[in-house]
C-alpha cells in the first residue's frame, strides 16, 4: 500500500468518526425545540450532548486539514466550487455554537426560545448540506482538465443531491433521538423512544430511495457490481434491525446499529470512489484521484509519522470523555447550559 492510498484510508476515517458523532450531536439539535416543552427539559437536552459537540466538531476541522495537506488539488477544487454551500454550512455551525454558550446567560424565556431554534437551524442545515455534499462528490460535478469547477450553486442542487441532503438529514435525527433515549429520563425518555419509531420508518424509506437513485445517477454500481459486497448489504441490515431493537427498548444496540449504518455507508461512498476523490462529470478521465490530487511524498511521509504519534492520543481522550460523562440527565439536577 503506498501513501497515497493510506491517506485515502485516513481521511475516509476521519469522515467516518465525523458522521457517527456529529451525527448524534446534530440530531439532538434538530429535535430539541419539538422535544423539550419546558425550559428544564430543553436544557435537560442540551447538557446531553454540552460536554461533546466542540469535541466531535473536531472531526470536521481535522477531515479538512487533513485533505488540504494530503490532497491540496481536491481542497482547493472542493472549496471553491462549494464555497457558497460551505459558508452557509460555516455560518450555521457558528450560530449553533454560539447559541449552545448563550442560551442560559438570561432567565427570559424569549430569549431562550430564540436560541434555541438557533440551535435547531445550526444542526438542520449542515445536516442536510453534508449528504448534498457528498452526492455531488459521487455523482460528478463539472471539473476541467485544470481541476477548476465550472459549475455554480445551482449545479449542488440537483435531483440526487437533495435525495441524499433529505436522508442525511433523517439519519442523523433518528442517531441523535436513539442517543437521547440513551442520555434521559422519566418523559423526555418516553418521548425520545416514541420518536426514534417515527424517524425509523422516514429514515430507512429514503435511505434505500437513495440507493436506488444511485444505480441511476452514479457509476457505483458499475464498479461495485451487482453484489456490493459485504459492507452495503450489512449497513441495510443494521437499519432495518434498527426498528426490533427500539420495539424491545434495547437502545444501547439500537444506537450500534445507527452508527453501524452511518460508518459503513461511508465506507460504501468511499470504496465506490476510490482511487477517485472527486468525480468529474465534464470529463471522467479529468477527475480528480489520489495521486493527481496528491501532495509530494516527502510531505505523506511525514504527516503519515505525525498520525502514528497523535491519532491514539485523541482516540483514547475522547473515549475517555465519553466514559466519564456516560451517566443520564435529568431535570432534577444541576445543569451548565
Amino acid at each position: 500500500m503506498d501513501l497515497n492510498t493510506l491517506w485515502f484510508i485516513l481521511v475516509a476515517v476521519l469522515f467516518i468518526g465525523f458522521f457517527f458523532l456529529e451525527g448524534f450531536d446534530y440530531g439532538v439539535g434538530i429535535l430539541l425545540p419539538f422535544l423539550g416543552k419546558k425550559d428544564l427539559e430543553r436544557r435537560a437536552i442540551i447538557n446531553s450532548i454540552g460536554t461533546h459537540w466542540d469535541g466531535n466538531e473536531v472531526w470536521m476541522i481535522t477531515a479538512g486539514g487533513a485533505m488540504f495537506a494530503a490532497f491540496p488539488n481536491l481542497y482547493a477544487t472542493l472549496f471553491s466550487g462549494f464555497y457558497l454551500a460551505l459558508v452557509v454550512m460555516l455560518l450555521a455551525l457558528i450560530t449553533r455554537g454560539v447559541a449552545f454558550e448563550y442560551r442560559s446567560k438570561k432567565e427570559d424565556p424569549v430569549w431562550r426560545n430564540r436560541w434555541d431554534w438557533a440551535i435547531f437551524v445550526g444542526s438542520f442545515i449542515p445536516a442536510l448540506l453534508w449528504g448534498v455534499a457528498i452526492s455531488n462528490i459521487i455523482r460528478g460535478v463539472p471539473i476541467d482538465e485544470n481541476m477548476n469547477f465550472t459549475g455554480n450553486f445551482f449545479t449542488l442542487l440537483n435531483p440526487y443531491s437533495l435525495i441524499g441532503g433529505i436522508a442525511s438529514l433523517f439519519l442523523f435525527t433518528l442517531h441523535g433521538s436513539i442517543f437521547l433515549s440513551l442520555k434521559l429520563t422519566d418523559n423526555l425518555l418516553d418521548r425520545a423512544r416514541s420518536i426514534a419509531g417515527k424517524l425509523w420508518l422516514v429514515a430507512t424509506a429514503l435511505l434505500f430511495i437513495y440507493v436506488i437513485c444511485g444505480y441511476f445517477y452514479t457509476d457505483m454500481f458499475s464498479k461495485l457490481g451487482v453484489n456490493p459486497g459485504a459492507i452495503p448489504i450489512l449497513a441495510g441490515l443494521a437499519i432495518l434491525s434498527v426498528r426490533y431493537l427500539l420495539k424491545i427498548k434495547r437502545e444501547g444496540w439500537a444506537f450500534v446499529m445507527t452508527g453501524i449504518t452511518i460508518a459503513f455507508s461511508t465506507i460504501t461512498i468511499f470504496v465506490g470512489l476510490f482511487p477517485r476523490l472527486m468525480v468529474s462529470s465534464t470529463n471522467p478521465d479529468w477527475s480528480l484521484t489520489i495521486y493527481n490530487a496528491s501532495s509530494s511524498p516527502y510531505t505523506l511521509k511525514v504527516m503519515s509519522i505525525v498520525a502514528v504519534i497523535f491519532v491514539p492520543i485523541v482516540l483514547a481522550y475522547q473515549a475517555w470523555s465519553y466514559w466519564m460523562f456516560r451517566k443520564r440527565i435529568s431535570t432534577k439536577q444541576k445543569m451548565e447550559y
